[in-house]
């Protein structure tokens, strides 16, 4: 097994590189079995909690690409359906619902449905304190920033709801957001969800139509996400990246963020 001090060591034409007030360290390695190394990397990761990654290979910065976020727990802090839960004072049963969702346990949909019919008889009103307190993830606006200025496409794709996506749409200049539409009548939700539900296939999808929509080579798509609904447009993009994810999907990811912010998505890529 190789030790820290080993895999430091592997690394040939390594350099430190500070950017966005952060110092990293890029390398090439000469050790073959990459699964072991990431294996070991890993551990260290865990041990020191700093972000680090194996690739063979990676989007280019400097050209045009396109990055698919999930929105709860990836571009903001919180799972908007548990806050929204928590008005009608079932926050935790609601809760336990989403954590065993987000771990692939549980059947998108229906535990979707389950979750809304909890909702039944929240005012709409009552929606926009949530939606003015949502915690960004730290680093997403640089993240932003920084592709935006490099002609990167950018968008949302989320099994949460439209109220909140498409604000922050407006809010973070993206080019596009999916998310499903909470039915209202007279001023409050009825606790159902109206239309078709954006789910890990509907998602998945969106990689690819966005991708053709915008000319952009498969080559140059990213998707980044928490949950198991999230692993299927992974697989559509180039580079699958969990962020502060459920372990199952820091294991089958390209890449996952763990311990920084979203902003170190761009150490990943090509320069």
């Amino acid at each position: 097994m190789l030790d820290g001090v080993a895999v430091i060591s592997s690394l040939t034409r390594h350099r430190f590189c500070t950017t966005f007030g952060e110092t990293v360290l890029f390398g090439r390695t000469n050790v073959t079995n990459h699964g072991v190394l990431a294996e070991r990397l890993d551990e260290i990761s865990s041990a020191y909690r700093v972000d680090m990654a194996v690739q063979e290979q990676q989007p280019r910065l400097e050209q045009p690409g396109l990055l698919v976020m999930d929105m709860d727990s990836t571009v903001i802090q919180i799972e908007c359906i548990d806050e929204i839960a928590k008005l009608t004072g079932k926050g935790e049963s609601v809760q336990a619902v989403t954590t065993k969702a987000m771990r692939g346990e549980l059947d998108f949909n229906e535990s979707l449905i389950s979750r809304v019919a909890c909702l039944k008889g929240v005012q709409v009103a009552q929606l926009e304190q949530i939606r003015n307190n949502i915690p960004l993830m730290p680093g997403v606006q640089l993240l932003i920033r920084e592709l935006k200025l490099r002609n990167w496409r950018i968008a949302i794709a989320s099994g949460g709801f439209t109220y909140f996506a498409d604000y922050l749409k407006a809010r973070l200049n993206l080019d596009a957001a999916f998310s499903n539409v909470l039915e209202t009548a007279n001023g409050q939700l009825t606790g159902e969800v109206s239309g078709d539900i954006v789910n890990a296939d509907v998602k998945a999808q969106k990689v690819t139509e966005l991708a053709s929509q915008y000319d952009i080579d498969t080559h140059q798509c990213i998707a980044m996400g928490d949950g198991a609904n999230d692993l299927k447009m992974m697989e559509k993009a180039d580079l699958g990246v969990a962020c502060h994810a459920k372990p199952v999907v820091n294991q089958k990811a390209d890449v996952a963020i763990r311990y920084s912010g979203l902003h170190s998505l761009l150490y990943l890529l090509g320069q």
